[in-house]
């Protein structure tokens, strides 16, 4: 499956390379319009992870157009994680408040598990093999692989991120991804550099779901050769 990113900063939808410098931006509805035909949607508050403000009409407005949407973004805490669900998304999306340093943060995981496990995506974002939190710039004593075996009984599913290609459109590297799908049964979204039809079907051949983002934007990836993946 292909799960295109909608990534929302200062009211824009936007695509940053390294999560740092602004690549591209555009408003929201074309691009839903534009989105038509796929069957769900990555939604991240860049302002609210960041602490520095949100967008939560832009989010919303996602999860109302007729889509299957998962949102990340800020949330750190139940009450979050609830009123995003109750805004219409299908699934929520945790990152760095799902650590306690190298260990998982029971005190957040717990009680999210009242909202139903399966709705509960962990991000295990990766950099020069460690995990790395609050906006990337914090890395933990832990690798992907343990992050995800550790996370298992709480997340029902995760999105893997590899940090160290992400926006640059080259590729993602196979070895890494097979590493953590084999460190789990749960559902395993991958994105970081995803550019080209051959990596979206040897990723799909994995069991993995692929996060576009760069190369969907910029068209190096055509909406047209996707059809078969959606």
């Amino acid at each position: 499956m292909l799960i295109p990113a909608i990534d929302f900063q200062g009211g824009a939808v936007v695509q940053l390379v390294q999560g740092e410098r602004l690549a591209l931006q555009r408003a929201l509805e074309p691009t839903l319009d534009w989105l038509r035909g796929f069957g769900w949607l990555q939604v991240v508050d860049l302002d609210a992870a960041k602490g520095e403000g949100g967008n939560a009409a832009l989010v919303e407005r996602c999860c109302r157009a007729g889509f299957r949407v998962r949102v990340g973004g800020g949330v750190r805490s139940l009450e979050r994680a609830r009123a995003l669900l109750e805004a219409g998304a299908e699934q929520v999306i945790v990152g760095s408040a799902a650590f306690a340093g190298a260990a998982p943060n029971l005190a957040f995981l717990e009680p999210l598990q009242a909202l139903g496990r399966e709705r509960i995506v962990v991000a295990v974002d990766a950099r020069a093999g460690q995990v790395v939190t609050h906006g990337w710039r914090q890395p933990l004593p832990l690798g992907p692989v343990q992050a995800v075996q550790a996370l298992a009984p709480w997340a029902g599913g995760f999105l893997y991120t590899h940090v160290d290609t992400e926006g640059l459109m080259g590729g993602i590297p196979l070895a890494a991804v097979a590493a953590v799908r084999a460190a789990s049964p749960r559902p395993l979204s991958v994105a970081g550099g995803i550019s080209d039809l051959e990596q979206i079907a040897a990723l799909t051949a994995l069991g993995c779901d692929c996060v576009l983002g760069m190369a969907l934007y910029t068209g190096k990836l055509a909406l047209a050769d996707l059809a078969a993946w959606r």
